[in-house]
C-alpha cells in the first residue's frame, strides 16, 4: 500500500447532513485532509457506514477548559489537554476562552495560546472579561474586573499576536463602545455580555459594530415588558449571532425554543463555556483564579454558589438539540458547524460537508444520536476502527 492509498478513505452507506438537506446511505470520499468527493456507488474497501449518520465537525466559539485542565493556566500542556478533550467530543475547531485575571496574567496566557494557533491546534483565542459589569459577573472574579479602557483592551488583543478572534465586554461601561469601534476596526469580534445594559444602548453597540451576543440570558438582565434590555436588542438585530448553552441548566429548553424561533438556526451558535470538569467527574476545579464545585455535573462557585461555567461537550449539545428540542439534523448541524465557522470567517473551509472543505467529521448513529467516532482533517480521533469494509460484490 502506497502513502497516497493510505491518505485516501471513502465512507459508505451512511446519511449525510449536508448544506442542502440529509440524504440516505450515500458515499463520502476522503483524500488527505480534505473532503474529495460525495455520492456514487460504494466500492470494496470502503469503510461501510450504514446505520450511522455524519455531520461536520463542530465548532466552539467559547469554551474554558476540560479532561481536567484550563486555558487560563497559562500552561500548553494543559491547554493541549483541554483542546484534546474537547475534540475526542466532536469539536474539531476550537477557540479558546480566557477568564477574568490581571491583565498581565491574561496577556501571558494569550501569548501561549497564540502559539498554539500558530501550530494549528486551536482557530483563536476569546477573551472573556475582565471588561465586564461588576453586577453581572458570574464567575469572575469581582476584584479583578475593569472598565474597557481601549488601551487595556488593545493590550490584550495585542498580546494575542494577530489571532484574538472574539473580546467579550460590558457596552454600558466607561470605554465600552468606543472599544467595541476599536474592535470592529480591527477586525475582532466584539461581544456583549456580562452586562447590565438596557435596550437602547444594546442597539449603540450593535451600530458600533458587536455582533455576537455572549451565552444570551445568562448573565444579563431579563426581559421586562417595558424594559426590554439586551436580550431583545440581540435577539432581533440580524447582524447579530446568539451564544446559547444547551446543557439543560443554564436555559431551559423553551427558553431555547424561543431564541430559535427569533433568531432561527443561522443566527445560533451552541457553545459549551465550559470549564476543566468538561469530561470528568464531580469534585473541585480551578477556574482561572476562582475554586469551583462540580456536583451532578453542575458547575458552581464554591464561595457564593453562582453557576460557573459547565461541563458540556458539544456531542451532547448536539443530541439534545435534537431529541429535546426538536431540531432539525439541518438546523442543529448549522448551530453547532457552519453559523460559527461563518462568524470566525472560515466557511470556506470548514462548517459543512462539502467538496473541496476539510474533512472535519463526526459520526453519530442514527437512533440515539451518540457520538461514534471523530475525523480531524482526514484523521481518525478516535472510533474509525470499528467500522468494517466493504466486501467485493
Amino acid at each position: 500500500m502506497t502513502t497516497a492509498d493510505r491518505d485516501r478513505t471513502a465512507l459508505a452507506g451512511a446519511r449525510l447532513v449536508l448544506p442542502g438537506g440529509v440524504v440516505e446511505g450515500d458515499r463520502l470520499a476522503v483524500e488527505g485532509e480534505r473532503i474529495a468527493g460525495l455520492g456514487g456507488d460504494s466500492e470494496p474497501g470502503d469503510l461501510d457506514l450504514t446505520g450511522y449518520t455524519v455531520v461536520p465537525g463542530f465548532v466552539d466559539l467559547h469554551v474554558h477548559g476540560g479532561g481536567g485542565a484550563s486555558y487560563a493556566s497559562g500552561i500548553a500542556e494543559e491547554a493541549l489537554l483541554a483542546a484534546r478533550t474537547h475534540l475526542e467530543h466532536g469539536t474539531t475547531t476550537t477557540v479558546a476562552s480566557t477568564v477574568t485575571g490581571e491583565i498581565d496574567e491574561v496577556a501571558r496566557q494569550a501569548h501561549v495560546l497564540s502559539e498554539l494557533v500558530e501550530d494549528g491546534v486551536l482557530a483563536g483565542i476569546h477573551f472573556e472579561g475582565p471588561f465586564i459589569s461588576h453586577n453581572r459577573c458570574g464567575a469572575h472574579r469581582p476584584d479583578l474586573l475593569r472598565d474597557p479602557d481601549p488601551a487595556l483592551v488593545r493590550k490584550l488583543v495585542d498580546a494575542a499576536r494577530g489571532h484574538a478572534r472574539m473580546v467579550t465586554l460590558a457596552p454600558e461601561l466607561p470605554g465600552g463602545l468606543d472599544s467595541v469601534r476599536m474592535l470592529a476596526d480591527l477586525g475582532v469580534i466584539a461581544a456583549v455580555g456580562h452586562t447590565d445594559s438596557d435596550y437602547a444602548t444594546t442597539l449603540e453597540a450593535i451600530e458600533a459594530g458587536a455582533t455576537v451576543a455572549t451565552h444570551l440570558f445568562n448573565a444579563m438582565p431579563g426581559i421586562a415588558h417595558r424594559a426590554p434590555g439586551p436580550i431583545v436588542a440581540l435577539l432581533e438585530d440580524e447582524r447579530v449571532t446568539v451564544e446559547l448553552i444547551n446543557d439543560g441548566v443554564h436555559l431551559h429548553p423553551s427558553v431555547l425554543d424561543l431564541a430559535y424561533g427569533t433568531a432561527g438556526a443561522n443566527r445560533v451558535a451552541l457553545i459549551t463555556d465550559a470549564m476543566g470538569a468538561a469530561g470528568m467527574g464531580d469534585g473541585l476545579y480551578p477556574l482561572g483564579p476562582l475554586q469551583v464545585e462540580v456536583k451532578d455535573g453542575v458547575a458552581r462557585l464554591v464561595e457564593g454558589g453562582a453557576i460557573a461555567g459547565s461541563t458540556l461537550t458539544l456531542d451532547v449539545a448536539f443530541k439534545r438539540s435534537v431529541t429535546v428540542n426538536g431540531l432539525s439534523l439541518n438546523q442543529a448541524v448549522e448551530s453547532l458547524s457552519a453559523t460559527p465557522a461563518r462568524l470566525l470567517g472560515l466557511g470556506d473551509s470548514i462548517g459543512s460537508l462539502e467538496t473541496g472543505k476539510l474533512a472535519d467529521l463526526v459520526v453519530v448513529d442514527s437512533e440515539g444520536y451518540d457520538l461514534v467516532a471523530v475525523m480531524r482533517r482526514g484523521r481518525w480521533i478516535v472510533g474509525g476502527e470499528r467500522f468494517s469494509t466493504v466486501k467485493p460484490a
